[in-house]
C-alpha cells in the first residue's frame, strides 16, 4: 500500500501566522497515521497468506487420511508415516535448498540462486510467511507421490524420494512458472513466453502434474501388488479398509484446497481500477473460492452417475476421487474462468479420471490411490481447459502490465496461451520423467525401491513399523488357530 504524503510547504499560505509550525505539526501527524495504515496493509495481507498457509498444511491430514483409508489395513501405520514425514523431511530440504531453487531471485530463468537457507530474511521481496506458503505446496506434491507407491515401498525409498522431490525437482519447476525470472512464467517483465507465459495460477501443472509423473513412474518400475492382477491378467479389486477415513480425508482436503487455490493471490488489499470501490482482489479471491467449489461439485456428481452406469453401483470411494479430480483440474484456471466455466471443467475431468482408470487397468497398472490417474490425468485437463476458457477480464486483473496478454481460444482470444500451456505440459513430464524416473529406477537396481513378497503378504505395519494400526481379531483367524495382535506378527 502507498503512503499518503503531506508536504508543509503546499500548508504553509493556508494557514496564516505559525504557518510554518502549524503545517509541520500537521504533516507530522498526517504522516503517522499514513505510515499505520501502510503497516497495516502489510499485517492484512501477511495474515492472509499465513492462514491460507495453515489451510494448504491441513490438507496432509487430509492426504493422511485419504491414504490411510485407502489401503489394507495391514499397512495403514506406514502409510500414515510416510505422510508424516512428507511434511517433516520436506520442511528441511526446502528451508535448505528449495526455497531458493525455487524463488532465489535474482537468478536466470532455469533456477534460482538466493536464500538458501532462508538468509538474508525477510527481505522487500519475501517475508516468512510466504516460506511457509510454498512449503506447504511442496509437501503437497510428495504426498500425491507416496499414494501412487503405497503398501509395497520400502521405507528407505520413501525419505529418499521426498527429499529429492521437494528440495530439487519440484523447486525447479515452480521456478519455470511462478518465478518472476522463470522462463514460461506470466510474471516476467518481457520476452514472456508466446506472449504470455503460463497460467497455471495454483499448481495443476506444478504440483499435481509433478505429483503424478513422479508417482506414475515410481508405481510403474516397481510393479502392481502382489494379487492385484490374477494369472490370466484380469483386474482384482483391492479396495481399502475404510471409506470412513477416505470420505474424512476427502472433506480435509476440499476444505484445504481452499487456501491451495484462493490463497494463491498471496494478498487480499488490492483495487482494481479506482479505490474506494466494492470490487477488488477480494472479489477475485471469492470468485476463485467459487469456481474451486463448483468444478468439485460437478465432478463429483459426473462421477457418481458416471459409475452408476458402468458399474451399477453407487461408490463413495469413486466419488470422492471423482471430487479431488475436479479440484485437481480447476487449480490452473481458477481465477480467471468464470463459475460456469468451472462446472464444465469439472464434468470434463470427472471422464478424465474415469479414462485413465481404464487404461491403467488395461496397461496392468497398480496406483491405489489412483494418484497418477487423478493428479497428472486431471491436471494435464486442466492446464488445457485454462487455455480454452481463461477470460480476457480476468486475466488483465491477475496478471496485469501486458494488456495484450493472449487469452483462452473458446473466450474468443487466439491459440498462443494453449500453445504455452501444451509446452508446459511436455517439459513437465519430460522433466519429470528424466528426474524421478531415473531415481526409482536406481533405487530398483540397488534393491532399495520394493519390500519383498513375504513382507507384502503379511503387511508393512507388522514387518516395519512394529505392529498393526488396530487391535482386532479375525474370524478367520480364530478358526484357524491365529491370532492377530497388535504388537506383532500373527502368533499362535
Amino acid at each position: 500500500m502507498a503512503a499518503i504524503t503531506c508536504s508543509a510547504s503546499d500548508l504553509q499560505p493556508l494557514l496564516g501566522p505559525n504557518a510554518t509550525a502549524a503545517a509541520e505539526y500537521i504533516c507530522g501527524r498526517f504522516g503517522a497515521v499514513s505510515n499505520k495504515f501502510v503497516d497495516t496493509g502489510y499485517a492484512v495481507d501477511n495474515t492472509y497468506l499465513l492462514f491460507s498457509a495453515y489451510l494448504v498444511f491441513a490438507m496432509q491430514l487430509g492426504f493422511a487420511m485419504l491414504c490411510a483409508g485407502s489401503v489394507r489395513a495391514k499397512n495403514t501405520m506406514n502409510i500414515m508415516l510416510t505422510n508424516v514425514l512428507d511434511a517433516a523431511t520436506g520442511g528441511i530440504f526446502y528451508y535448505l535448498f528449495g526455497f531458493a531453487f525455487a524463488f532465489g531471485t535474482p537468478s536466470n530463468g532455469f533456477i534460482g540462486k538466493q536464500f538458501f537457507g532462508l538468509s538474508h530474511f525477510p527481505s522487500p521481496s519475501f517475508d516468512y510467511g510466504y516460506f511457509l506458503y510454498q512449503w506447504a505446496f511442496a509437501i503437497a506434491a510428495a504426498g500425491i507421490t507416496s499414494g501412487s507407491i503405497a503398501e509395497r515401498t520400502q521405507f528407505v525409498a520413501y525419505l529418499i524420494y521426498s527429499s529429492f522431490l521437494t528440495g530439487f525437482v519440484y523447486p525447479i519447476v515452480s521456478h519455470w512458472f511462478w518465478s518472476a525470472d522463470g522462463w514460461a512464467s506470466p510474471a516476467r517483465a518481457e520476452n514472456l513466453l508466446f506472449g504470455s507465459g503460463v497460467i497455471d495460477f495454483a499448481g495443476s501443472g506444478v504440483v499435481h502434474l509433478v505429483g503424478g509423473i513422479a508417482g506414475l513412474w515410481g508405481a510403474l518400475i516397481e510393479g502392481p501388488r502382489i494379487g492385484r492382477f490374477d494369472h490370466e491378467g484380469r483386474s482384482v479389486a483391492m479396495r481399502g479398509h475404510s471409506g470412513t477415513l477416505v470420505v474424512l480425508g476427502t472433506f480435509l482436503l476440499w476444505f484445504g484446497w481452499y487456501g491451495f487455490n484462493a490463497g494463491s493471490f498471496l494478498n487480499i488489499l488490492k483495487v482494481y481500477g479506482d479505490s474506494g470501490s466494492y470490487y477488488g482482489q477480494w472479489s477475485a479471491v471469492g470468485r476463485t473460492a467459487v469456481t474451486t467449489t463448483l468444478a468439485g461439485c460437478a465432478a463429483a456428481l459426473t462421477t457418481l452417475f458416471g459409475k452408476r452406469l458402468l458399474s451399477g453401483h453407487w461408490n463413495v470411494t469413486d466419488v470422492c476421487n471423482g471430487l479431488l479430480g475436479g479440484f485437481a483440474a480447476i487449480t490452473s484456471g481458477c481465477s480467471v474462468v468464470d463459475p460456469w466455466a468451472a462446472i464444465i471443467c469439472g464434468i470434463v475431468a470427472a471422464w478424465v479420471l474415469i479414462g485413465c482408470n481404464k487404461l491403467a487397468e488395461k496397461l496392468k497398472y497398480d496406483d491405489p490411490l489412483e494418484a497418477a490417474q487423478l493428479h497428472g490425468g486431471c491436471g494435464t485437463w486442466g492446464i488445457i481447459f485454462t487455455a480454452l476458457f481463461a477470460k480476457k477480464a480476468y486475466v488483465n486483473e491477475v496478471y496485469p502490465g501486458h494488456p495484450e496478454r493472449p487469452f483462452g481460444l473458446f473466450m474468443g482470444g487466439s491459440a498462443k496461451l494453449l500453445a504455452a500451456h501444451l509446452v508446459q505440459i511436455v517439459v513437465v513430464a519430460g522433466f519429470v520423467s528424466v528426474t524421478m524416473g531415473t531415481l526409482f529406477f536406481l533405487l530398483h537396481k540397488l534393491k532399495l525401491l520394493r519390500i519383498s513378497s513375504d513382507e507384502e503378504m503379511a503387511g508393512m505395519d507388522v514387518t516395519s513399523h512394529g505392529g498393526l494400526a488396530y487391535v482386532y481379531t479375525d474370524e478367520s483367524d480364530l478358526k484357524s488357530g491365529y491370532m492377530v495382535s497388535n504388537t506383532g506378527p500373527p502368533h499362535v
